[in-house]
């Protein structure tokens, strides 16, 4: 496949999930990955279809961490980044209704912020070089936003608008941007989901069923690897499309999101969730 960014890839969140999944194929198919997580492994790994995975470490909620790894990158080891890869990403449930400021601060700073942070020391290196691909691992729960989980959807709802702005803004400049949104995933994420509320709450047993439910569907999902091949072929147009859709079943549901009424859209997700 023609490739017009290079072959240097940063991707974040790459220890683990579509993250992982994605460092793997791409470096099976001959791109170098510096693969970046709080934790990394320490070894480089060598694939035979004569790509590479080199462990980064950063920490995207943290912008010293940040500024550390985009410097040993573009000023250190002079690497010439041509695509980003954003697949950092937490979650939590929690109502709607409360606040649990240490939680949501947490979502926000990995979610959306963090993005911001890697963006902010990146961009300028592919604005400056004339292309370039930035992609960010969105979801579609940013599209159907589903009971005690509106601060995450909202996360992704954030960054939605975020990379539509910006790919107007670095078009003239040869750099593209682009979403992909997968729907129910079975990656450690599910796991790693934080319950942010209390026992007395008056929502407890609601939310406790409905994101039961929602993991259930959710370890029942299309393995992180449907992602990454979404994100590979992404990697090699020169025309990739705003937002990519993971699965058949989601791309139908946003089509018919477009023709029915909000109202019908809400009755089918409490009864989905709640009911």
């Amino acid at each position: 496949m023609m490739n017009s960014y290079g072959k240097n890839v940063l991707i974040t969140g790459g220890s683990s999930g579509i993250g992982l999944a994605t460092a793997e194929l791409l470096a099976e198919n001959g791109y170098k990955v510096y693969s970046a997580s709080r934790n990394p492994r320490m070894d480089v790994q060598i694939f035979t279809g004569g790509g590479e995975i080199h462990p980064v470490k950063m920490d995207v909620s943290d912008l010293l961490s940040v500024d550390n790894a985009a410097e040993l990158l573009l000023t250190t080891t002079k690497t010439d980044i041509g695509i980003i890869i954003h697949c950092a990403g937490i979650g939590i449930a929690c109502p709607g209704e409360e606040f649990p400021s240490d939680a949501i601060s947490r979502l926000m700073e990995t979610n959306y912020i963090g993005v911001l942070r890697v963006n902010s020391r990146l961009l300028p290196h592919l604005r400056e070089r004339g292309s370039g691909l930035c992609i960010m691992v969105g979801s579609v729960a940013g599209l159907f936003p589903i009971p005690f989980q509106s601060h995450y959807s909202s996360s992704k709802s954030a960054l939605d608008s975020y990379a539509a702005a910006l790919r107007m803004e670095l078009s003239q400049y040869g750099v593209k941007v682009c979403l992909v949104l997968p729907g129910d995933t079975n990656t450690p994420f599910t796991k790693s989901r934080s319950y942010d509320l209390d026992n007395s709450s008056p929502y407890y047993a609601d939310c406790l069923k409905a994101v039961a439910k929602m993991e259930k569907d959710e370890l029942s999902g299309r393995p992180p690897e449907s992602s990454a091949k979404a994100i590979y072929k992404l990697c090699s147009s020169k025309t990739p499309p705003l937002r990519t859709i993971v699965g058949i079943e989601y791309k139908v549901f946003a089509f018919i999101r477009r023709l029915i009424p909000d109202t019908l859209i809400e009755y089918i997700l409490r009864k989905m969730y709640l009911w």
